[in-house]
């Protein structure tokens, strides 16, 4: 496996007011000198908002602490992001930064709703402002159930976004269960999305539930994907394409748990960065987070 696994770089909890428990679904986010860790934290109610703290990512180091206050707080009550919001990529154009995000409700007959939004900084990234108190991508014809963890690129001037579709919850004896692949939208404007309900990556089997989180760059003529997956236990899958829709998975080339440690247990949550001549990934391990932020290296064989 080419990837080289070097430990936390962000354990958990984070020492800021808001955050209880968790640094889920990171993002390392480059701006001239400075790389920014976007992470999600939860509250004691379990509710995520988003903060972000410098770091280097080379050296695996922290510079300094977050700030005191989220950078993208909770969203008005009775809206699709009032129990929780959770960061998953930037893209930066035309002098403006889009912060595309989860937002949760919870439900009655199944656990919660999530949907997806965007937040548009006009400062270079120091505040966002939400474009709307309504989701760019929620429950439509194409994904009935859920949409959420959007991985975005502009991508020959067309704005292309890979995320998570539900397919189905299915009643299992103590809850439900829900399935969950991943799909692809575009948009002109990186806010109205047309969503294709196309099956980019589709389940193996029964027993593969829950594929999310997709993290796309293009290499060349070549788009990488890096995803993860979960039958028993989350693991971080890898799959290739030549148009950014149909897709070749080559999952031995992701990442797997440790035999020991704080992702002995499961991989989750990628997200790729190129620094220098090097390329790293920032993931998840044990509790969706709950142990915090680890990294690791690309050495190829």
């Amino acid at each position: 496996m080419p990837w080289r696994k070097m430990g936390l770089l962000l354990p958990a909890p984070v020492a800021i007011p808001w955050a209880v428990s968790h640094a889920m679904v990171p993002l390392v986010e480059q701006v001239g000198n400075v790389e920014w860790l976007y992470f999600s934290a939860r509250d004691e109610r379990l509710r995520g908002r988003v903060g972000r703290v410098e770091i280097d990512l080379a050296k695996g180091a922290v510079i300094g602490a977050a700030p005191a206050k989220p950078l993208l707080d909770l969203g008005r009550l009775g809206t699709f992001d009032d129990n929780g919001v959770v960061a998953c990529c930037t893209v930066r154009s035309d002098g403006r930064v889009h912060l595309y995000y989860i937002g949760f409700n919870l439900g009655v007959t199944v656990p919660f709703y999530p949907a997806i939004g965007c937040a548009v900084s006009e400062d270079g990234g120091t505040t966002f402002e939400r474009v709307s108190e309504a989701p760019v991508l929620g429950r439509n014809r194409a994904d009935p159930f859920l949409t959420t963890t959007p991985w975005v690129i502009v991508d020959g001037g067309r704005w292309r976004m890979w995320y998570t579709t539900g397919t189905e919850w299915e009643q299992t004896a103590d809850r439900p269960r829900h399935y969950y692949r991943i799909s692809h939208a575009e948009s002109d404007d990186g806010i109205s999305w047309r969503p294709s309900g196309h099956a980019c990556i589709d389940y193996e089997s029964r027993d593969e539930y829950a594929i999310g989180r997709p993290c796309v760059i293009k290499d060349g003529t070549v788009y990488r994907m890096w995803y993860c997956t979960r039958g028993a236990a989350y693991r971080i899958g890898y799959a290739e394409s030549a148009d950014g829709l149909e897709w070749r998975r080559l999952d031995e080339e992701g990442l797997r748990p440790s035999a020991s440690g704080w992702d002995s247990e499961m991989c989750e949550y990628p997200a790729i960065s190129d620094v220098g001549k090097r390329r790293f990934m920032v993931y998840n391990g044990n509790g969706y987070g709950t142990t915090g932020i680890g990294r690791a290296v690309y050495d190829p064989i």
